[in-house]
């Protein structure tokens, strides 16, 4: 039987971990002077004064009852790139585990296997953008983590998740998919799949869909075991009362996030239709996310251009396997527009218009 215990860091299952003043005892009471706080609030229109709840307990039943898991099976993270992160001191040793990834994928996971001194496993996708599955299971025979990005960033294109499963099923260790981009795909989330698979760990989050993005307020989904294990780590407070409140007030707002995502959907196609045909695209990729992948015949220049018009894209052209590419997030229809302005001002400038720019890179 898989016990995540058992890949964990010899000192963090021996971890005792802080108990806060707040989960030493449940329910409510008259009188806090438990925690060395301002009894008198605080100096702003909202009352802070107080610390949050360490376990954001009533942010994770709203939580569980949209997706039909436990309490027990969600952390709730300073977004996800604090799960990303504990992760790593969870279960690797510095200087001795490995993990898996396979780009072109979310930088993300190569930063924080640097800051703890975990050798990362470099399976490159397809020439579509898919998993190697093969090599994945043949490489994580030497990992503790496989990092699986669905759908994926910067390519934007949902992974077989027949192949992810697949993965799961051969690999001894944890194997972390993470979904950001989950609610602008037609594929099915994974986390329906927990109770079957105890070594996956299914990232969200609740700054794309749910526009939340300054909020910081991420998600993982797991083994009840992986999960205490995350709350033995993670620092005790560490997302603050806004946030929780703000999570839970747009739990109420999902007719309005399904209308965005319908929108950018919507939004999604018209882009990709008008930017294929013109003489400055080369390909524009298949998207299951909230934006496109283009490669461009001049795509330095085309960056450099967009600035000048007050345009800011993500130029990936130095991403290995994204060669000549931006990643073009889809606006709103007056941004998008303006986009497609500037790009037809620019395919019109070019002096010779019946040869496509060669690109510098």
């Amino acid at each position: 039987m898989f016990d995540p215990e058992t890949l964990a860091r010899d000192n963090i299952r021996r971890l005792r971990p802080y108990t806060s003043a707040r989960s030493e005892f449940t329910g409510t009471a008259e009188i806090y002077i438990d925690a060395n706080e301002n009894p008198f609030g605080s100096p702003g229109d909202v009352s802070l004064n107080r610390y949050p709840d360490p376990l954001q307990r009533a942010l994770k039943e709203k939580i569980a009852a949209k997706n039909g898991v436990k309490s027990e099976q969600i952390f709730v993270g300073n977004g996800s790139d604090e799960a990303i992160d504990l992760l790593f001191r969870i279960f690797c040793e510095p200087g001795r585990d490995k993990a898996v990834i396979c780009t072109p994928t979310y930088g993300m996971y190569q930063v924080a296997a640097d800051i703890n001194d975990v050798r990362t496993i470099d399976v490159p996708l397809t020439a579509e953008f898919q998993l190697d599955a093969a090599a994945v299971v043949e490489a994580s025979s030497a990992a503790k983590l496989v990092f699986i990005c669905s759908p994926n960033n910067p390519t934007g294109n949902a992974v077989d998740r027949d192949e992810i499963l697949r993965i799961a099923e051969r690999f001894n260790g944890i194997v972390v998919v993470d979904e950001a981009y989950i609610d602008f795909s037609a594929a099915a989330s994974l986390v329906e799949q927990l109770e079957g698979y105890p070594n996956l760990v299914v990232l969200q989050t609740f700054s794309k869909a749910w526009g939340m993005a300054g909020a910081r307020v991420g998600l993982a989904f797991g083994n009840e075991k992986i999960i205490e294990l995350f709350n033995r780590v993670k620092p005790p407070y560490n997302v603050n009362e806004l946030s929780q409140k703000a999570a839970i007030s747009a739990l109420d707002g999902g007719a309005k996030v399904s209308k965005w995502i319908e929108q950018i959907i919507e939004q999604r196609a018209s882009l990709r239709d008008r930017l294929a045909p013109m003489r400055i695209t080369e390909k524009v990729y298949p998207s299951d996310s909230n934006f496109l992948l283009v490669k461009f015949s001049a795509a330095d220049e085309i960056y450099e251009y967009l600035l000048g018009k007050g345009i800011v894209v993500r130029n990936r052209s130095r991403v290995p396997g994204c060669e000549g590419c931006l990643r073009l997030t889809v606006g709103t229809l007056e941004e998008n527009e303006k986009l497609i302005a500037a790009l037809t001002e620019f395919e019109q400038a070019v002096k010779t218009p019946s040869i496509k720019l060669e690109s510098t890179i």
